[in-house]
């Protein structure tokens, strides 16, 4: 093992050959220092793991290199020296971020006991470090978050698709993450040097979107004063991704199909076709099944896109993965803001699980964005939430629309909501713990994983 390096700082000599020849004697590597000055620039000036210092010393005292110390180099435990007499002076060093201190006259056995206590500190210190990246990499993979099983299967799936050319489909809700599952499939695979173009079917005018998918010569139209490449072709040997692909004009969609089945395109106005080599990700928050039925959607279509579908659940069905994507925002904007902000309060946190959030994982980033600016303190808490989520869940309930006159309705939507949320506030009061979560419910366990099920609660 790498011998560890201690630091001795102290302005009695005898003391730090004695702590020296102590030391080395376990196999330490030592420095000394005479004053605190001395030992201040050692600190900055080379890496030490421990710091063993004197409380009082002439010109710099201890606790002024214990300051020092913790604003230079945080993780270096430091351990102080008190002669008798001088409690209140060690108590304040601890208060001040000192590891502990040894009175004076110390046993041998009493430094060496304190400095392996510092010692198994640091290592489960660096382990807990590494235990957390660890989590970290386990569960944010090319900027999607979550623990959850249905989001492990996800990125299970994106590891095993993101070297082929096949085409994928990816579904869910607004707000779900559809680009960066896209973009993650595009970058974990080997095509992720070359670009990744992304198109908003809805966004482009229908007349325009033909010419800016597949490109146009000069003179093609009024207006076609240049040549244009399109954004199929500057996605060659890449990736492109066509979101919102249900909002395609169905003319143009026979025109796509074209492109998926034979790898080449026309531009508007040209004779000559152009082979391209591109993988398409297509994306919809709309149900292409239906829309096939109603005739708005091209069934050779749907069926050529849905060769890998991967769909992304709403974030309600997947709360286990909230407290995850609260601590990755609240990361994220403090860094962007500059904000001290260190956590959030238990009962705001325990909102933002029961929270419906209906615009998703993107209406949750909002949420916390908005929380980080408004807070002035240490934490955020209930107040920096919008009102809506500070709202109860039976207050939601009751908010009755003045044109519903049913009793009988109304009382099971009171029902359900109120079932739905007192089972959403056992689970997070157990963990998740069903057994725990059923008997404070008082109703069996059967009833409560039936009552999940019917109420879709993850």
């Amino acid at each position: 093992m790498e011998q560890k390096r201690v630091l001795v700082i102290d302005d009695e000599e005898n003391i730090r050959y004695m702590l020296q020849l102590i030391l080395e004697d376990e196999g330490y590597l030592v420095e000394q220092a005479a004053d605190g000055e001395e030992g201040i620039q050692k600190v900055h000036q080379g890496h030490f793991d421990f710091v063993i210092c004197d409380i009082k010393m002439p010109k710099i005292s201890g606790l002024d290199v214990l300051a020092s110390v913790i604003e230079s180099s945080p993780n270096i435990p430091v351990i102080m020296i008190s002669a008798f007499g001088s409690m209140d002076t060690a108590i304040q060093a601890m208060k001040q971020g000192a590891y502990d201190y040894v009175m004076k006259p110390f046993k041998q056995d009493e430094i060496l006991l304190t400095l392996k206590k510092a010692e198994e500190r640091e290592r489960l210190r660096l382990e807990n470090q590494f235990l957390r990246q660890e989590v970290e990499k386990k569960y944010h993979f090319e900027n999607i978050i979550g623990k959850s099983v249905g989001m492990q299967e996800i990125f299970k799936k994106i590891q095993k698709i993101s070297d082929y050319k096949t085409t994928v489909l990816v579904t869910g809700e607004s707000g779900t993450g559809k680009e960066l599952v896209a973009k993650a499939i595009h970058y974990v695979g080997n095509r992720r040097e070359a670009p990744f173009v992304a198109v908003n079917c809805a966004a482009i005018p229908h007349e325009l979107l033909e010419s800016e998918l597949f490109g146009h010569i000069k003179g093609a139209f009024t207006g076609a004063i240049s040549h244009h490449s399109g954004l199929i072709l500057q996605a060659h040997q890449g990736t492109l991704f066509l979101d919102e692909i249900g909002e395609l004009p169905v003319a143009l969609q026979v025109k796509l199909l074209r492109f998926l089945q034979e790898s080449e395109i026309r531009k508007v106005g040209d004779t000559r076709v152009v082979n391209v080599d591109v993988r398409v990700i297509a994306a919809t928050s709309r149900n292409l099944a239906e829309a096939v039925k109603s005739g708005i959607f091209r069934e050779d279509l749907f069926y050529r896109l849905n060769v890998v579908p991967i769909h992304l659940p709403p974030l309600r069905e997947r709360r286990e993965d909230i407290a995850l994507l609260v601590r990755h925002f609240l990361k994220k904007f403090t860094a962007e803001t500059g904000k001290q902000i260190r956590d959030i309060t238990p009962e705001a946190m325990k909102l933002l699980l029961e929270y419906e959030w209906r615009g998703n994982v993107r209406e949750l980033e909002n949420v916390m964005e908005r929380a980080v600016v408004m807070t002035e303190g240490a934490l955020i808490t209930t107040e920096f939430l919008p009102e809506e989520l500070r709202k109860t869940q039976s207050e939601i309930a009751l908010t009755i629309p003045e044109s519903l006159l049913s009793l009988k309705t109304v009382l099971r939507d009171v029902t359900v909501m109120t079932e739905k949320t007192l089972i959403i506030r056992a689970l997070a009061h157990t963990n998740n713990n069903r057994t725990h979560a059923a008997r404070l419910l008082e109703i069996s366990h059967r009833a409560l994983m039936y009552k999940l099920k019917e109420y879709n609660i993850p």
